[in-house]
């Protein structure tokens, strides 16, 4: 009865666009039954995951034969997919009541009802393949996610910026899904079926089980953004709708990692190199992500790039629990599994929050320039707090959630060091990598509310900004009391990590004990030490708050460098601010810089100006794909004429042929 539930959630959202097209262009009918079908049916399948932990027997497979010649139509659910399945109905819901006034149709009447049904519909795709337990559904279900998320993406077409982020992620997105038809090819040929995820599949040669291994991590890896793969990543979610944004990074990148964790836990015997290539690749994703993070003014390439590091830490914790099953650790397997899937969840909370923030300053100041904002932490104070609660959180800082679920990597790196651990020791090297990201995250966001929210606007539109009302500020809150609650309260979820980590580990260990998480981890310390740290600081808060309301406000310049007349300019900025780290890792950036050359003891005015393109997408795949079409173009020549030249090119080839037989 649970499948039946969730297959009316999914129909529920996949048609809550359609009634809206048939209202007018500026009615805001469509938009409220939108929103109305959205809520109804997220709210549909959270109670049937609920049902589900509950009685996981009421969750039994539905299998219909079809008309297609391949496969069946099968769906199922389990813990791990269930997992998966909470985010994308509750982000789905929050972000459809975010845009009842983020993207009304009143201002929006071009794009407003496209945008509601590629909502819908992206939300359906990704919880089909979520739920899909065959092949066939499971491409069907992808496609429909990914071309869903291609018109989310250019939503505001006409601006031909936004045209080419969608056009880079269309490419990128169906190279991956070229990569999954290999796969499942190779899948079905091995073992006679395309039924997925099935326990300790028969036929699997090692050799065959290699190639799946190479095909899934590419074809998933594009679609959660691990580097190099991630060319499409930053300029979708800086083009798009910011509430569109929240739900690409907080949940449709993990439907990727949710492919990567089906094939680590599917396939038998996986070698320690399996293990080692996520461990590595996801370090230097983490790395790499956080250090072009802070190199940005764009608020929202900023996040954007945070993505890929949250992505790198959940695919370290995935690495270390394949290399634990490849070396026969139990303990590896759990934390590093345990610290990646509470990422997911965690990740799912504080990055949507953040991007439906920058939501707000974006609606605001009509800017996403960090050097043009400034001095909202006063006109904005409640869209301050969240993203302060937002930034503790993907910084990894206690007393929230994000500080939780690392701190499971990081037990199952030390772990790595025990007698017994062999040849892996190396593993733990990814510990320090992993306190440098911290360290990083921390300068990228204190950069960023710095230079959003203190000092002084810098531009009129900054200066006049305003709070979201409720449907814009509502989810945000909702998101950071949950950040709230997972931190404080961690030890609430054991139950839920521990069928989880089953849920995977049954795949390849179908005879093996129930996880026992509790005792790796102290999280009752965890809760206190966190409840004493909010305690503290809410004591010194209110402290500081009676300290200032009995001494009379007074209002003057800061620190003005010795000017008469001081203005914004002279604040720091967010390139500034960060420029030290930039030249530390310019070996590794390639920031591009013009500066100004001054011959003269009276110079003109100069202009000095900085940029930080991607290394895989700017500096490899364009240039290498222009030489290629400048190459091209030359040799068109050849395709120009009249039918006598190209008779006579089919007279040569053969003249060749035979003189070469």
């Amino acid at each position: 009865m649970t499948m039946v539930w969730l297959l009316i959630a999914v129909v529920c959202l996949g048609a809550s666009g359609v009634p809206g097209l048939m209202a007018g262009r500026r009615s805001r009918l469509g938009q409220y039954v939108a929103t109305f079908l959205n809520v109804v049916g997220s709210g549909i399948g959270c109670a049937a995951v609920v049902v589900h932990y509950a009685h996981p027997a009421s969750s039994p497979m539905i299998r219909i034969d079809w008309g297609l010649p391949l496969g069946h139509f099968a769906v199922g659910l389990d813990d791990l997919s269930a997992l998966f399945l909470v985010p994308i109905f509750c982000i789905s819901a929050l972000g459809a009541i975010y845009g009842l006034e983020y993207w009304s149709q009143g201002r929006h009447p071009g794009n407003g009802r496209k945008l509601r049904l590629c909502w819908g519909l992206v939300t359906a795709g990704m919880a089909s393949v979520v739920l899909a337990r065959d092949a066939v559904v499971f491409l069907m279900a992808w496609e429909v996610m990914a071309i869903s998320a291609y018109f989310l993406v250019c939503t505001e077409e006409n601006k031909a910026q936004v045209r080419d982020a969608a056009w880079v992620y269309l490419v990128a997105t169906h190279v991956g899904t070229l990569c999954l038809f290999g796969f499942f090819a190779l899948f079905a040929h091995a073992t006679g079926s395309f039924d997925l995820w099935p326990s300790l599949p028969s036929g699997i040669t090692p050799g065959v089980a290699t190639g799946l291994f190479v095909l899934g991590a590419v074809g998933f890896g594009l679609k959660a953004g691990i580097i190099p793969l991630h060319i499409w990543l930053p300029g979708a979610h800086a083009n798009a709708p910011s509430h569109v944004s929240a739900i690409m990074s907080g949940v449709l990148l993990k439907n990727g990692i949710y492919g990567l964790l089906r094939v680590g836990g599917m396939l038998p015997h996986p070698p320690v190199w399996w293990g080692a290539t996520l461990l590595i690749a996801g370090t230097v994703s983490a790395l790499l992500g956080i250090a072009f993070a802070a190199g940005q003014r764009d608020l929202k390439r900023l996040l954007a790039y945070s993505s890929i590091e949250n992505v790198g830490i959940i695919t370290m914790g995935i690495g270390l629990a394949l290399l634990g099953r490849a070396t026969g650790h139990p303990d590896w397997i759990i934390l590093g599994l345990a610290g990646a899937v509470l990422h997911v969840l965690n990740h799912s909370l504080f990055k949507p929050m953040l991007f439906l923030g920058s939501g707000s300053i974006l609606h605001a100041a009509r800017t996403r320039e960090m050097d043009l904002l400034g001095g909202m932490g006063k006109p904005m104070p409640r869209t301050f707090g969240v993203f302060v609660i937002g930034a503790i959180a993907i910084c990894g800082l206690p007393p929230l959630n994000g500080f939780v679920s690392e701190l499971l990597i990081y037990l199952g790196l030390f772990r790595t060091l025990r007698p017994g651990a062999g040849t892996a020791g190396w593993a733990a090297l990814a510990a320090p990598a992993l306190a440098l990201v911290g360290a990083m995250a921390i300068s990228s966001f204190v950069k960023l509310l710095g230079t959003v929210f203190s000092g002084s606007p810098r531009s009129n539109r900054a200066a006049h900004a305003h709070d979201p009302h409720l449907p814009m500020l509502l989810p945000m809150v909702v998101l950071a009391g949950c950040c709230l609650m997972i931190g404080l309260y961690p030890s609430a979820l054991v139950w839920f990590l521990n069928r989880v980590v089953d849920s995977w580990l049954v795949q390849a260990e179908p005879t093996r004990l129930p996880t026992d998480l509790a005792q790796y981890v102290p999280f009752g310390w965890l809760s206190g030490m966190g409840i004493a740290l909010l305690a503290l600081v809410g004591g010194a808060c209110l402290y500081f708050w009676y300290w200032t309301i009995r001494k009379p406000v007074q209002k003057g310049v800061t620190w003005d460098c010795g000017y008469a007349r001081p203005t914004s300019r002279i604040q720091y900025t967010g390139s500034s601010f960060t420029q030290m780290l930039l030249d530390l890792l310019a070996w590794v950036l390639w920031p591009r810089k013009n500066r100004p050359v001054i011959t003269s003891a009276f110079p003109l005015s100069a202009h000095f100006f900085s940029d930080l393109p991607d290394p895989v997408l700017d500096r490899g795949l364009r240039p290498s794909f222009g030489a290629v079409a400048w190459l091209f173009g030359r040799v068109r020549i050849f395709q120009r004429g009249p039918i006598q030249v190209y008779l006579l090119y089919v007279m040569v080839i053969l003249l060749v042929l035979l003189i070469a037989a």
